[in-house]
C-alpha cells in the first residue's frame, strides 16, 4: 500500500510528499498537497486504541479541522522546528495560533507540542528552547494548564523518536520519552457512559443500500438493534450494525468514534451536524439559545460586534448562520460577574451572554448537560471572532453565577475595630 502511495506522489512529480499521500487520500488534496478533509486512522498500542484524526492546517479549512477537533480527545500540536516555518505558524494571524486557540475552545484540555523537522536544526537546544519560550506562555493565556502540556522534539520523515526513544547521542539534551511513549502515559479520560445517547453525525454515505453514519459517541450506550431519532427532524432509523476500527460490534460507549449502519432513513433526511439521540430522551431542537462568549479579534472593517450581526455558528459538526438577537450581559474577565445593564455593544476580548437566533432548527445542549453539544465558535469572513459556550436552550433564561465577593475578611476587621 505504501509503495502504492510512493509511485503516486512520483507520478505527480510530488516525491516529496508521498507521506502526506497516506492520509490525504482525495484527488484535491493530492493535487494541492494540503489536508483538506479531516483524516482518520488508526493503530493500537499494548496499552490503548488510538484514533488519529488528521485535522488540516490551512485556514481556507478551518470548518474542516473544527468537525475533527470536536471529536478529539487530546490535541497533538504539530510545530515545525525550521526557521521561518515556526514563526509564519505563530505570528498574529498564523494557524499555529488559531488551531490551540480552537482546540480549547473545543474541550481539548491535554496538548501534546511536537516539534517536528529537528534534524533540519541540528537537534539544536537553543531552536527548542526559543520555541518553548513563545509557545508556553501562549498556551496559558489561552487556558491549557502546564501540567497538562507535553513536548516531545521529533523528525518524522527519518521516524526519530516517535515509536522508540531517543537513540542515544542524537539529542543528548532531551530525556524525556518518545511520542507514543508520551500518548500511552496520559492518564485515562472520564466518559460518560450513564448519561443520555448523544452522537454527533460528521458525515454519512449510501452502501449497500444502507446509510452508513461516521459520528463519535459523546455520552452514553449504543447497542445494536436500539431505536434513534436523527434531531433536529425527528426522522427514526434502527441500528443493524456497529463498527469501532473497521471492527464489528454489538455496543460502544461514549468515546468511541464508530460507523454506524442504519435502516429507516432516506439519504436526505441525515447530514453533518445532526444529532442521533433515543426517543425517551430527545436533545434540544432549537432556533434560539443564550450563550456567553470570549470575543477574540474582530475584523479590522467590522470592530463592534450589536445585536443584528451576522456570522457563522459551528457547534459539534454543525455550522449554519445565526444573528445576534440581543446582548444581555457584559461578563467581568476576571471574577465572572454579569452587568446588570445591557451593553450596547461588544469590542475585541470582551466577555458577555447574549441571545442567538438561527433561522433553521439544529440540535444542540447547554454545556452543563453535554459539554461536547454546548461549546461554539463564531466565524466571520473566515476569521474566528469568538468562542462561547451555550448556556440556556430556547426560550429558556440563563441563571448568573453565584458570586460571592473576597472582602469578606475586611468587612469582619472593619466591624471590630469600630466597636473599639
Amino acid at each position: 500500500g505504501i509503495n502504492a502511495e510512493y509511485m503516486g506522489a512520483k507520478d505527480k512529480n510530488r516525491e516529496s510528499w508521498w507521506i502526506a499521500y497516506i492520509m490525504d487520500t482525495s484527488e484535491e488534496e493530492r493535487a494541492k498537497g494540503k489536508t483538506v478533509e479531516c483524516g482518520r486512522a488508526h493503530f493500537d498500542t499494548e496499552k490503548k486504541r488510538y484514533t488519529i484524526l488528521d485535522a488540516p492546517g490551512h485556514k481556507n479549512y478551518v470548518p474542516n479541522m473544527i468537525a475533527g477537533a470536536t471529536q478529539a480527545d487530546i490535541g497533538v500540536l504539530v510545530i515545525s522546528a525550521r526557521k521561518g516555518e515556526f514563526e509564519a505558524g505563530f505570528n498574529r494571524g498564523g494557524q499555529s495560533r488559531e488551531h490551540a486557540m480552537l482546540a480549547y475552545t473545543l474541550g481539548i484540555t491535554k496538548l501534546v507540542i511536537v516539534v517536528n523537522k529537528m534534524d533540519c536544526v541540528d537537534w539544536g537546544k537553543e531552536r527548542w528552547d526559543e520555541i518553548m519560550e513563545k509557545m508556553i506562555p501562549f498556551l496559558k493565556c489561552i487556558g491549557f494548564k502546564e501540567k497538562y502540556i507535553d513536548q516531545v522534539p521529533i523528525s518524522g520523515l527519518k521516524g526519530v523518536n516517535i515509536m522508540n526513544p531517543m537513540p542515544e547521542g542524537v539529542c543528548p539534551w532531551y530525556e524525556g520519552r518518545s511520542l507514543i511513549e508520551t500518548l500511552d502515559g496520559l492518564k485515562k479520560m472520564k466518559r460518560k457512559t450513564k448519561a443520555a445517547l448523544r452522537i454527533p453525525v460528521l458525515d454519512k454515505y449510501k452502501d449497500e443500500g444502507k446509510i452508513k453514519i461516521i459520528g463519535k459517541v459523546e455520552s452514553g450506550l449504543l447497542r445494536v438493534g436500539d431505536q434513534l431519532l436523527v434531531m433536529p427532524d425527528s426522522n427514526k432509523c434502527t441500528v443493524v450494525g456497529l463498527q469501532v476500527d473497521d471492527v464489528d460490534v454489538t455496543s460502544a460507549a461514549a468515546g468511541e468514534n464508530i460507523l454506524i449502519s442504519t435502516k429507516g432513513l432516506a439519504p436526505d433526511q441525515i447530514r453533518a451536524g445532526c444529532v442521533l439521540c433515543p426517543p425517551d430522551d430527545l436533545c434540544p431542537r432549537v432556533n434560539k439559545f443564550t450563550g456567553q462568549v470570549q470575543m477574540q479579534d474582530l475584523l479590522e472593517h467590522k470592530p463592534v460586534l450589536t445585536s443584528g450581526y451576522k456570522a457563522v455558528l459551528h457547534i459539534h459538526n454543525a455550522a449554519i448562520e445565526v444573528e445576534v438577537a440581543s446582548l444581555l450581559h457584559k461578563v467581568h474577565p476576571k471574577n465572572g460577574r454579569w452587568s446588570k445593564k445591557a451593553p450596547p455593544f461588544m469590542k475585541s476580548k470582551d466577555h458577555g451572554v447574549m441571545m442567538f437566533s438561527t433561522g433553521n432548527y439544529i440540535a444542540c445542549d447547554t454545556f452543563a448537560n453535554v459539554a461536547q453539544l454546548g461549546r461554539f465558535t463564531l466565524r466571520d469572513e473566515g476569521v474566528t471572532i469568538a468562542i462561547g459556550m451555550v448556556l440556556a436552550t430556547g426560550d429558556d433564561t440563563a441563571t448568573p453565577p453565584t458570586y460571592v465577593p473576597k472582602e469578606k475578611d475586611d468587612k469582619k476587621r472593619g466591624k471590630k475595630k469600630k466597636k473599639k
